[in-house]
């Protein structure tokens, strides 16, 4: 019976395509990724003459927004996307956070967003004495989640 892997924490990489083209906009490696989030608001009905229940219908989801913290690049990728963002609104790329077994290759889970926008980019403090990143945080926001679960049988090596 093939091991079942947990999800671990450490081991995640992040992909952001933007466009058809199946080149990634960027290659950089982050310390942190959160903001992988879905809340659904839940209305609630109450029938008259019914005391001893309620209804709950499903209301509107509310996404999150991906926060990406202490990452290293060599390009300035991040920055013309942002600025490619602001002189064109409607810009739009899409994402996958991908987290891995213990192993580091076989695939535990995956995360797909799409039509990110980048909301906020910030540089690390500058400083000469000190071997800073490139990236201090990068903020996307996204308008869809989806998540991919993979079962032990299809946890085929990705890296």
């Amino acid at each position: 019976m093939p091991r079942i892997y947990p999800f671990t924490a450490f081991n995640f990489a992040v992909e952001i395509n933007r466009g058809e083209s199946a080149k990634p906009l960027v290659s950089a490696a982050f310390a942190e990724c959160d903001g992988i989030e879905m809340s659904m608001e839940v209305k609630t009905i109450r029938e008259g003459g019914v005391n001893d229940r309620q209804i709950r219908l499903n209301g509107p989801v509310a996404l999150g927004q991906l926060t990406l913290k202490r990452g290293m690049t060599d390009n300035f990728d991040l920055w013309h996307w942002f600025q490619d963002s602001v002189s064109n609104p409607r810009l739009r790329a899409n994402a996958e956070v991908v987290m891995y077994a213990e192993d580091g290759k076989t695939v535990s889970a995956s995360f797909q967003l799409s039509r990110c926008v980048p909301v906020k980019l910030k540089a690390p403090a500058l400083n000469a004495r000190d071997g800073q990143v490139a990236v201090e945080e990068l903020q996307v926001a996204y308008e869809t989640l989806r998540f991919n679960g993979i079962t032990p049988n299809d946890g085929a090596a990705k890296k």
